[in-house]
């Protein structure tokens, strides 16, 4: 099974995982392209839900906990921020899927390659109405800044604003560490609610992804490097993992490095792969 090798590495070094649910797609729009009826989305979340739930069952111990996160997708392109809804537009777009997934059993949710900070809020305001822990994960292009424009500090301080800090964490996936790392350097005060990171295998931008004919797996050595300098830069990370082109050697190299790499307060820490 895919997660396997995962949550074989999350044992072999102690930590506990975070098992997305397969549902990034399976909202409204995306599900009407396909055919779904609401009854059958419905079910598809439900059952995604339930398939994490069976890991657990299966593979987790006293060492490695396993926390079933519902994952919640753009209702748009998760590289382009074209047509953008208002926050509340978007917590009434999202509410139906986040309340399945509470529904079901889902211990938290997340919205995954967030393009803008409004549909952000939506997602957190309808997760808080459901009664569900979420977080938010934002991408960014080359230059660091959200595919809207938006400086990533900036759209989680609009986040946190409009939301009263409801949100659990951030954290920033679909993007290389060279594309981000910069804007991490100076310490601002948004960091520290910078709770996960799952970064790209390859350094291209999305629109040279998005026209790639091959996967680029990139450097799985150089990725963990990277992440393990990053560490000292972020008090608050806890989730780490990977995104686009990474497979379980990205996933190990990443793990070896956050452990093996010294914390802002100059300790030695866990992690969740």
């Amino acid at each position: 099974m895919y997660f396997e090798p995962y949550i074989a590495l999350a044992r072999e070094h102690g930590v506990g995982i975070v098992v997305d649910t397969a549902t990034w797609r399976a909202n409204r729009d995306w599900g009407e392209r396909l055919g779904y009826s609401p009854d059958a989305l419905d079910a598809a979340n439900r059952a995604a839900v339930s398939l994490s739930e069976e890991l657990r069952t299966a593979y987790e111990d006293e060492g490695t906990p396993i926390v079933v996160n519902g994952c919640i997708g753009p209702r748009g392109d998760g590289y382009v921020a074209a047509e953008q809804m208002s926050a509340g537009e978007a917590e009434h777009y999202h509410a139906a899927q986040i309340a399945t997934l509470a529904d079901a059993g889902a211990d938290m949710v997340a919205g995954v390659t967030m393009t803008y900070a409004e549909e952000a809020v939506g997602i957190v305001r309808a997760a808080r109405a459901a009664g569900i822990p979420v977080a938010i994960s934002f991408t960014v292009e080359t230059d660091g800044r959200l595919p809207s424009g938006q400086a990533l500090g900036e759209a989680i301080e609009q986040v946190d604003a409009e939301t009263d800090r409801s949100a659990a964490f951030f954290m920033i996936n679909c993007a290389h560490p060279t594309h981000f790392e910069h804007v991490l350097a100076d310490g601002a005060p948004w960091v520290a609610r910078l709770g996960g990171l799952r970064a790209n295998a390859s350094t291209k931008s999305h629109a040279e992804l998005d026209e790639s004919e091959e996967l680029d797996e990139g450097d799985p050595a150089d990725l963990g490097a990277r992440y393990g300098a990053l560490r000292a830069w972020l008090p608050n990370v806890s989730v780490v993992g990977g995104c686009c082109g990474t497979d379980h050697r990205h996933i190990e190299a990443i793990c070896e490095a956050w452990l093996g790499a010294v914390s802002p307060g100059g300790e030695r820490g866990t992690a969740e792969a």
